[in-house]
C-alpha cells in the first residue's frame, strides 16, 4: 500500500512499519509531501520518523489503537461489513437526539450503545447526533479534547465499532449525525505542529493559537480538515455533520472555510446519491452561516440556535444570571421573539456582551428548520457547575412544557440524551487526562472558574474522579417507572404528532397567533394547530376567537383538558401544556402576530 504525509519543513522522512524502517520519497507532483509504498496488513502499527526524531503517528490516520500518543495502525475502509443499504434522510422534517458514547450506557462503547437503538426507534427521533469520538486521552472524556480528526476512539469500539452503530441505526431508519471539532487540537497527543504549518499565531482563540486557515501553508491545512470532515460522510456513511463552535473557525480569504467545506459535502452527496448535510455551532448570529453560498453566504444547511433555548430556560427556571438576564427581563416576549424570527438578539444590545449582537434573518428567504431548537444540551447541562438536568429543578409538568414548545416550534427539534424520561441522573464535565500535571491544571481551573460565582471547592465534581463519569450514565431503569414513564410517553406523543402534522414540520416561519400572558402563559399557531402553554403552579384560561373556536379539539394534553366551551374559553390546568386542532385553516402571512391585539389566543391573568 502507499503511504503518504505532508512534512514541508522536513529534510528527510522514514515509515517506520511494525519494527522496519523504509525511507519515503519526496513527491515530484506535490510540494512538501513524502511518500512510500509497502505491504502491510490492517491493524499494522506505524509512524512517520522526521529527520531521524522518534515515529510520530500519521495525521491522517483512521486508527490509534494505543491511544492520541501511540503509533497508528492501517485500516482499510472498503473492508467495513455493511449488511445494510441506506438511501439517506434529509434534514428538512427532522427529530435529532444528541448522544454520548462514554455516558449513553455505562459500559459506553458503540457496541452498547446499539443495544439501546429500539428505545430511539420507538421514541421516534429521525437522528442521532453523536458528540465527537476522535481520540482523546484515557478512556472517558467528553471528546472536545480529540487530537487525530480522521480517528476513531479505541475504547469505545474504534473504527469498526463506528461501522457497527452506524450500520445498525441505519437498520432502525435512524440516520447519524457526528460532531466534529476543526477549531482546535487538544493538549495530549497533538503532534501536527511537527510535520507543518497546521497552526498560526495570526489569530488566536480560546485554546491558544488558531488553526491556520490563511496564512502560509494553509491550502494544505485546510485540505486535511476537508478530507477529514468528506472521509466520516464517506467511509462510515454518516448523514452529516456538526461543526463544533464555527465562529472560532478565523479565516481572512475571500472563500471562507466553511463555504469551501459545505461545497465539498453538497459534491459529496450527488457522489453517492444521498442526502448530506452540515449543522453549524456558532455564537455569532449571524445569517450568513446558512445562507446560500450563491448569495455570499457559508452554506451550512443548519445551526444550532441558542437564543431559543435561553428564552425558554429564563421562563421555566426564572434564572437571570450571565446570558440569561436579557431573556429573562423579556419573558414570555423573548421566548415569541425567537419563535417569530429564529434569534433574539438580532442587532440589539446584548448586556452580557456589552454591545449589539447578532443580525435578522431573512425569514422569508430562510426555511425554518435551518435552525435547530432545544431544552437541553450537552453545552447547557454539563457546562454548569454540577451538571444539572431541567429535571433536578422542574417539576414533570414544566418539563412537559418545554417539550410542547420545543417539538411544536418551527425548528429543527433536537434533544439531549435522557431527556425525553426526565433523567435523575447529571450530565457532569468529565475527563481521563494521563499527564498528572495536565490533570490536575484541570481540576484546579474547574473549581477556580466556579468559585468565581460563588461555589464552594467542595460542590464542584473533580473531572478526574471515575465516580463523576458514573454518575452521568443513564439509568436505563428509570423508563420503566414513574414519572418518567409518563414523560417519555408524553414525548413520544409530540414526535408522532410532528411526523403526523405536515403544519409541525413546515419549512416557513408559521408561528402566528402569537399571544402572551405577563405571568408567562403563551399560546401560538401552526397551521390548524394551536399550542398552549400554561407554566405557572395555578389554573389559567386563554379564548379562542372565531372561527378557531368552531369544532376545535385536544389531540395532545399533558393533563385532561376539555375542549374550549362554546364562547371559546379553554381552561388550562397548572403547569401544563395542550395542542388543539382548530377551524379556521392554514396560518398565512396576513395573521396578527405578537403584540397584535387581533390575536386568535387571548391569555387571561
Amino acid at each position: 500500500m502507499l503511504f503518504e504525509v505532508w512534512a514541508p519543513r522536513a529534510a528527510q522522512v522514514g515509515l517506520q512499519l511494525e519494527g522496519h524502517t523504509h525511507p519515503m520519497e519526496r513527491d515530484p507532483a506535490r510540494e512538501g509531501w513524502w511518500r512510500a509504498a509497502a505491504e502491510a496488513a490492517p491493524g499494522a502499527r506505524y509512524g512517520f520518523a522526521l529527520d531521524g526524531g522518534a515515529p510520530l503517528p500519521d495525521p491522517r490516520s483512521r486508527r490509534r489503537p494505543d491511544g492520541p500518543e501511540g503509533l497508528s495502525a492501517v485500516v482499510d475502509p472498503a473492508g467495513f461489513s455493511w449488511r445494510r443499504e441506506w438511501r439517506g434522510r434529509a434534514l428538512p422534517g427532522a427529530v435529532l437526539y444528541e448522544l454520548h458514547i462514554g455516558t449513553f450506557t455505562r459500559e459506553g462503547t458503540f457496541d452498547a450503545a446499539a443495544e439501546r437503538l429500539p428505545h430511539l426507534a420507538e421514541l421516534g427521533v429521525t437522528h442521532i447526533e453523536l458528540m465527537p469520538v476522535c481520540p482523546f486521552p484515557g478512556t472517558h472524556g467528553w471528546g472536545y479534547d480529540g487530537v487525530a480528526p480522521w480517528a476513531v476512539h479505541e475504547p469505545y469500539g474504534g473504527p469498526e465499532g463506528l461501522a457497527r452503530f452506524v450500520d445498525a441505526a441505519h437498520g432502525h431508519g435512524l440516520g447519524v449525525v457526528l460532531d466534529v471539532v476543526h477549531n482546535h487540537l487538544g493538549p495530549s497527543g497533538n503532534h501536527l505542529p511537527q510535520f507543518g504549518p497546521y497552526f498560526t499565531d495570526t489569530h488566536h482563540t480560546p485554546w491558544g493559537a488558531a488553526v491556520n486557515l490563511d496564512a502560509p501553508g494553509s491550502d494544505e491545512v485546510r485540505a486535511y480538515f476537508l478530507g477529514s470532515a468528506l472521509a466520516w460522510l464517506r467511509d462510515y456513511r454518516l448523514d452529516g455533520l456538526r461543526l463544533d463552535a464555527v465562529h472560532a473557525l478565523r479565516d481572512t480569504r475571500a472563500r471562507h472555510f466553511l463555504a469551501e467545506l459545505s461545497a465539498a459535502v453538497d459534491a459529496l452527496a450527488v457522489e453517492v446519491g444521498r442526502p448530506l448535510f452540515l449543522i453549524g455551532e456558532s455564537d455569532l448570529n449571524d445569517p450568513h452561516t446558512t445562507a446560500p453560498r450563491e448569495a455570499g453566504g457559508h452554506g451550512l444547511h443548519a445551526q444550532w440556535n441558542d437564543d431559543f433555548h435561553h428564552a425558554l430556560h429564563t421562563l421555566l427556571t426564572g434564572e437571570r444570571q450571565g446570558y440569561y438576564a436579557d431573556f429573562a427581563e423579556q419573558g414570555p416576549h423573548a421566548l415569541m421573539k425567537t419563535l417569530l424570527g429564529g434569534f433574539f438578539h438580532d442587532g440589539t444590545y446584548s448586556s452580557f456582551r456589552g454591545r449589539t449582537h447578532g443580525a435578522p434573518l431573512n425569514t422569508l428567504a430562510t426555511p425554518s428548520y435551518r435552525l435547530l431548537g432545544y431544552a437541553q444540551t450537552h453545552d447547557q447541562i454539563g457546562n454548569r457547575a454540577t451538571g444539572d438536568r431541567l429535571s433536578a429543578r422542574l417539576s414533570p409538568g414544566l418539563l412537559a412544557c418545554a417539550a410542547a414548545v420545543v417539538l411544536c416550534s418551527p425548528f429543527t427539534p433536537m434533544l439531549f440524551m435522557g431527556e425525553e424520561w426526565g433523567a435523575g441522573t447529571p450530565w457532569q464535565y468529565f475527563t481521563d487526562h494521563q499527564d498528572p500535571e495536565l490533570a490536575e491544571a484541570v481540576r484546579r481551573g474547574r473549581r477556580r472558574e466556579f468559585a468565581a460565582h460563588g461555589w464552594a471547592e467542595e460542590d464542584i465534581p473533580d473531572p478526574q474522579d471515575p465516580a463523576t463519569r458514573l454518575r452521568s450514565c443513564l439509568d436505563w431503569s428509570e423508563p420503566d417507572r414513574e414519572p418518567h414513564a409518563e414523560l417519555l410517553g408524553w414525548y413520544r406523543r409530540l414526535i408522532a404528532l410532528r411526523r403526523a402534522e405536515p403544519a409541525l414540520a413546515d419549512p416557513w416561519w408559521s408561528a402566528t397567533g402569537l399571544s402572551v400572558a405577563a405571568d408567562g402563559c403563551l399560546g401560538f399557531r401552526r397551521g390548524p394547530l394551536y399550542v398552549l402553554v400554561n407554566p405557572r403552579d395555578r389554573p389559567a384560561q386563554a379564548r379562542l376567537g372565531a372561527p378557531a373556536a368552531d369544532g376545535a379539539e385536544v389531540v395532545a394534553a399533558w393533563r385532561p383538558t376539555d375542549p374550549p366551551a362554546a364562547d371559546g374559553t379553554l381552561r388550562l390546568p397548572p403547569e401544563t401544556a395542550v395542542v388543539l386542532r382548530c377551524g379556521g385553516g392554514r396560518a398565512g402571512p396576513d395573521q396578527p402576530s405578537l403584540g397584535s391585539s387581533r390575536s386568535e389566543i387571548e391569555l387571561m391573568q
